[in-house]
C-alpha cells in the first residue's frame, strides 16, 4: 500500500483553523475531510486518529507561532518597540474574528480532559519555549539598556505572556477593539515601567 501525497502543512493549518474555529470535540471527520481535502482514510494513515491530527497542528501552530516571533524580532528597533509591534499585532488577530488567528493552545486547552495529559504536557512545554523566548528578548532589552536590570526577565516574561492569554480569552466575550488596545497599552507600560 503507497502513502498518500499531500502538502503537510497545508493540510495542518486548515486543520488547525477548523480545530479553532469549532473545537476539537465538535470538529467531525467529514467537517477534517472538506477542510483538508483528506479522505478519513488518509487522516487515519497519516495521523492514526483525530486526536493525533490534533497533536500534528499543535506542532504546526507552534512552529508557525515561532517563526511570527522571530519575525517581529529581526529588525534593528529597540526591543522593546518591536514588543509593542508584536501586543498591537495579537490585538489585531483579537479583534479579527478569524478563526486562523486564534489561539490553539487556549482552545486545545480549553477543551482537554483530565485523562488526556499529552496534549495538556505538550502545550504546557510550547508555552515554555514561547517564555523562554520572550525572556531572551528582555535579557537583550536589559543589555541594551532598555529595561532596568534589577526587573527579572523570567518573571517579566511570565507576566507578559499571562497578560497574553488574559487579552485572548478576554477577547472572546468582549471584541472591542479600543479596549483591548487600551489593556494591551497597560501590559506594556506595566513591562517597560
Amino acid at each position: 500500500m503507497r502513502n498518500a501525497e499531500f502538502d503537510r502543512e497545508k493540510v495542518l493549518r486548515s486543520a488547525m483553523t477548523l480545530f479553532m474555529e469549532k473545537g476539537y470535540s465538535k470538529t467531525s471527520m467529514p467537517d477534517l475531510k472538506k477542510a483538508t481535502g483528506l479522505h478519513p482514510g488518509s487522516i487515519y494513515c497519516a495521523f492514526e486518529n483525530k486526536r493525533g491530527l490534533l497533536l500534528a497542528s499543535i506542532e504546526q501552530y507552534r512552529l508557525d507561532r515561532n517563526e511570527e516571533f522571530s519575525a517581529f524580532f529581526s529588525t534593528n528597533e529597540p526591543i522593546l518597540d518591536q514588543f509593542k509591534k508584536y501586543l498591537d499585532n495579537i490585538v489585531d488577530e483579537c479583534v479579527s474574528c478569524d478563526a486562523s488567528k486564534g489561539c490553539l493552545f487556549i482552545k486545545a486547552l480549553f477543551e482537554s480532559t483530565e485523562e488526556d495529559q499529552e496534549i495538556k504536557m505538550v502545550i504546557a512545554e510550547n508555552v515554555s519555549q514561547w517564555h523562554q523566548a520572550i525572556a531572551d528578548k528582555f535579557k537583550q532589552a536589559q543589555k541594551a539598556k532598555e529595561l532596568p536590570e534589577n526587573r527579572k526577565s523570567e518573571h517579566l516574561a511570565h507576566f507578559l505572556v499571562m497578560g497574553i492569554y488574559g487579552l485572548r480569552t478576554f477577547s472572546q466575550s468582549h471584541p472591542d477593539k479600543n479596549i483591548l488596545e487600551a489593556l494591551a497599552e497597560q501590559l506594556f507600560k506595566s513591562i517597560r515601567y
